[in-house]
């Protein structure tokens, strides 16, 4: 995918959604960063469902923790990993009271500091809440990003360079949700829907397609 592709590239994704946006469900940035961490290997439906139960009654790092190992894992069950993610959670409670005053830190090295906080949930936070330009790559991003020919790499991080180097600046703030909806519900998988998919003249593998058809 050369320049003038990617461009027409995002151009085509943000006329189709100017203004995208997470699908997990939060309302303050610390929900925001809950739900990210409790969204490894899980769907943003079952987290959404989880966390609207878990919200209702503890919202901020003190009611988290007041609800203990048991409180919370009640909360969260339904979700894969829930014991050690209420761990995880947990102690990440703790030190945002005792290192950050209760607040969501703004940096990179500080959230990465926190249990079960990884690159990727750490570009989700900077991004959706802070307005940075990073790219969460997740298998989505991963794959759309290989197969489109938009950022090549056999790595997360590869990718992750990658697509910083070579979507344009005005893209960058929402090209990861882009990119990850694009995954979830067009570029999928197993089979992707390119018969439907608005952006199939730009991309490596449509073009490859088309060739094989003629």
């Amino acid at each position: 995918m050369n320049a003038s592709q990617i461009e027409r590239f995002f151009t085509t994704l943000q006329a189709a959604n100017p203004a995208p946006q997470t699908e997990l469900s939060y309302a303050s940035v610390f929900e925001l960063l809950t739900a990210v961490l409790l969204s490894a290997q899980a769907t943003d439906v079952g987290v959404n469902k989880a966390t609207r139960r878990l919200f209702a009654v503890a919202n901020t790092p003190a009611q988290i923790l007041a609800l203990g190992v048991e409180g919370l894992e009640r909360h969260i069950k339904t979700i894969g990993l829930y014991r050690s993610k209420a761990r995880h959670l947990l102690q990440t409670c703790q030190i945002l009271i005792d290192q950050h005053g209760g607040e969501v830190p703004c940096s990179r090295e500080a959230l990465e500091a926190l249990p079960g906080v990884g690159r990727k949930t750490a570009n989700v936070v900077l991004n959706v809440a802070f307005g940075e330009p990073t790219m969460a790559v997740d298998t989505h991003i991963f794959r759309v990003s290989n197969r489109t020919g938009l950022a090549p790499g056999k790595t997360p991080l590869a990718v992750e360079l990658g697509l910083l180097k070579r979507v344009p600046k005005a893209y960058l703030v929402d090209a990861h949700h882009w990119l990850i909806l694009h995954g979830r519900y067009v570029c999928q998988a197993r089979k992707p829907l390119c018969s439907v998919c608005a952006v199939v003249q730009e991309c490596d593998f449509g073009r490859q397609l088309k060739s094989a058809a003629a």
